[in-house]
């Protein structure tokens, strides 16, 4: 998924992917603060989430906030209320601000890109290239990340035709094929690598893109084969393909002496000072 816009107007919206759910979450917070200039926008959002709370109808946009953990003022990570685009647009129509229309504008133009994207998804695979560039990547590793990102994007178009719900599942299965290639859990990958509000495979170092990717040919081609529908079955095609990987990962390792999976990451000098140390993940 591309990296979308992370400031309006010249101020920061916060923002984190959901490397398992495939979902960016933005801060209400931040976003309230760039409608409104309030000197409280923490009361603001309070009083605006009492006001929704007591309109009529089930689908109100404050049912859908979710509280995630990000980087605060003082550097700490703390949580706040995050929302989708989507639950965005219905809170800044909420809200009554001169500025209100040119956000509304931001977010139908993320939109807009989105949908240029799925009718010529050369589009974003040159966004997503010049992102990776600018922050250094090297063409190997480039042309390996987006090789696996059309892997990846296979095998989700697969589990969306086979009875498979997007986010919790998705979520699921991934989790399944990673722990079963890597010996670690999307999770405890993130946290070898110290990353917080990044996208895990951004990440990864070129053979860590490999054996993903890997595995997620595997399972596709698992679950072509026999025509895996519903979470049960997928469960099963997602842990043989994640073995095939573990398989080849363990060869690759007792040759060398060196652990594929690894805490090496591409966060800024600083970050990686303070990045927490966790032990090595467990051989398959």
């Amino acid at each position: 998924m591309k990296i979308l816009p992370t400031d309006f107007d010249g101020q920061a919206i916060r923002r984190m992917y959901d490397e398992e759910t495939e979902t960016w979450w933005f801060s209400v917070i931040d976003v309230i603060q760039v409608l409104t200039d309030s000197k409280s926008a923490k009361r603001y959002w309070s009083d605006l989430k009492r006001k929704l709370a007591q309109e009529a109808g089930s689908e109100q946009p404050y049912e859908k906030i979710v509280r995630l953990k990000l980087p605060a003022a003082d550097g700490k990570q703390r949580e706040t209320d995050v929302a989708t685009a989507e639950t965005l647009l219905r809170i800044v129509q909420s809200v009554p601000s001169p500025k209100a229309e040119p956000i509304k504008l931001w977010l139908a133009k993320v939109g807009y890109e989105r949908m240029q994207e799925l009718a010529d998804p050369a589009l974003s695979l040159n966004r997503a290239r010049e992102t990776w560039q600018q922050h250094g990547r090297s063409d190997k590793w480039i042309a390996q990340r987006m090789t696996g990102q059309e892997t990846r994007n296979k095998l989700t178009d697969y589990w969306r035709e086979h009875d498979i719900k997007e986010g919790s599942e998705f979520a699921i299965l991934t989790n399944i094929i990673h722990q079963e290639w890597a010996g670690v859990s999307v999770k405890e990958h993130k946290d070898l690598k110290g990353l917080k509000s990044h996208n895990l495979r951004d990440h990864m170092s070129e053979a860590e893109l490999i054996f993903t990717a890997l595995a997620e040919l595997s399972t596709r081609q698992i679950s072509e084969t026999s025509n895996a529908t519903g979470l049960p079955q997928n469960k099963t095609a997602a842990q043989a393909g994640g073995r095939i990987a573990r398989q080849a990962r363990n060869q690759l390792e007792s040759q060398t002496g060196k652990s594929v999976v690894s805490g090496s990451n591409y966060l800024p000098l600083e970050a990686n000072r303070i990045k927490k140390v966790l032990k090595p993940p467990r051989k398959g």
